[in-house]
């Protein structure tokens, strides 16, 4: 259903024909990491992020999964070898 209450005109899964059902009746606004998301919708009531209606239980474990303003870094490990086959093989080229 469209929200009704904090964010005018958007979709929400939590509207119901009674009112919001998430938890307290309302969404809760960003928190000072989501600065910079391009998840962040501004309305006259604050600003909110679109994926989740409390931004600041994402960020309690670490990064937000949906955080697009943050770089994740790709972990790359050398593979690893077996010294036996490479002093075998580098003694095969000689």
């Amino acid at each position: 259903m469209i929200c009704a209450t904090l964010k005018p005109g958007i979709e929400c899964l939590f509207m119901k024909k009674s009112g919001c059902s998430y938890s307290g009746g309302k969404c809760f606004t960003i928190v000072e990491n989501c600065d910079g998301c391009t998840r962040v919708v501004e309305f006259e009531t604050g600003k909110y992020c679109s994926s989740f209606p409390y931004p600041a239980q994402k960020w309690q474990k670490g990064n937000c999964p949906m955080s697009t303003h943050l770089k994740k870094a790709a972990k790359t490990e050398g593979q690893k070898v077996n010294p036996l086959k490479a002093s075998k093989r580098a003694a095969a080229k000689k």
